[in-house]
């Protein structure tokens, strides 16, 4: 037996043995392992016989320091387990809870499910993109002129020594689906936009879309109004007036904006809606033949619609916040009324 070599393993094992133990049930094992009448150091002192006559009273009071020792280190590791439990002593888990207050959804998140949702029911998909995108699909497949102001430095973030940006809006999702795959479509592009836009009740640099599309054979505005008629009515769950009205985008051709009476007035006139009776919803119009050619799709046989509308004014609309900051100070206060 080489005494010297059990003599090291034990003091070793015992030591990482009483550091890792995790209870009190646990250091009594390892006391009775190592300490106890049967235990490891008394087999070893037992062997001291085995040893020269010169040479036992070393290894004696060797084992004799080892076992004050382990002993020491296991008082110490009784005392720092309940210093530990004291901690927790206070606490009566087995005592029911009490009810605990959750604040609700933020209000963008939500309306952004509730615009997919009634979408989805009406038929249509839903496809995702990039944020980062290129100056192509961003801007010229959709037919904006090389002088548009939208391509400026001080309106679009554009990334250092590229021609690509932070997406302005989630219309390239519709370029990327019609240049790979071939018509017919029904989708609405949900996400988020970016814009050098000054941080105000009514701005954000950073905001969220839901942009749509439908390209099939003999589609014509009739469909669009009457597909965006039925959102709004969905939409706000109630018999809601709209209108439309002209307008112009680059990418459509005719164009249109559309409005709801205002739910605050019912039209009437109030400081909500400037006093005319009427809101803002979204921007719609039949897809330029233009940005077919720029996504290989025949204008000659397909025809189609676009929508586009912001996320955060439908929130404010839908709820009458007249700020749009609140929405992203994750102040509990404000979202607890959700």
């Amino acid at each position: 037996m080489n005494f010297k070599k059990e003599y090291e393993k034990l003091a070793s094992i015992a030591a990482d043995e009483i550091l890792s133990a995790k209870g009190r049930e646990k250091l009594e094992e390892i006391k009775i392992k190592f300490l106890g009448r049967k235990g490891q150091l008394s087999l070893l002192m037992k062997n001291l016989g085995s040893l020269e006559a010169e040479e036992r009273p070393i290894w004696g009071g060797k084992l004799n320091s080892l076992k004050k020792k382990l002993t020491q280190a296991l008082e110490e590791k009784v005392k720092e387990l309940l210093d530990e439990s004291k901690k927790y002593e206070a606490i009566d888990y087995t005592l029911p809870t009490g009810d605990i207050s959750l604040p609700g959804r933020n209000p963008v998140l939500s309306v952004l499910e509730d615009v997919s949702e009634i979408f989805t029911e009406m038929g249509f998909g839903i496809a995702y993109g990039p944020e980062i995108e290129t100056d192509y699909t961003n801007f010229t497949a959709l037919n904006f002129m090389d002088d548009h102001p939208a391509r400026d430095m001080h309106d679009t973030f554009y990334l250092r020594d590229s021609d690509m940006l932070l997406r302005t809006h989630t219309s390239p999702v519709q370029i990327r689906i019609m240049q790979n795959y071939p018509p017919p479509y029904k989708f609405i592009a949900p996400g988020k936009c970016y814009r050098r836009d000054t941080i105000d009740a009514s701005h954000l640099p950073v905001f969220h879309q839901v942009e749509g599309l439908m390209v099939d054979k003999d589609v014509n505005f009739s469909h669009l109004k009457g597909i965006l008629d039925e959102f709004a009515r969905r939409f706000f769950k109630e018999k809601i007036q709209t209108r439309f009205r002209p307008s112009f985008f680059p990418f459509t051709e005719p164009s249109a904006e559309m409005d709801i009476a205002c739910t605050i007035c019912e039209g009437k006139g109030c400081p909500s809606c400037g006093g005319n009776g009427w809101l803002e919803i979204l921007g719609a119009g039949m897809v330029d033949p233009e940005v077919f050619r720029h996504c290989g799709v025949d204008s000659n046989i397909w025809q189609g619609f676009a929508f586009g509308m912001g996320v955060e004014r439908m929130a404010m609309i839908k709820y009458g916040i007249d700020d749009l900051r609140l929405f992203f100070q994750n102040d509990l206060r404000f979202l607890e009324q959700f």
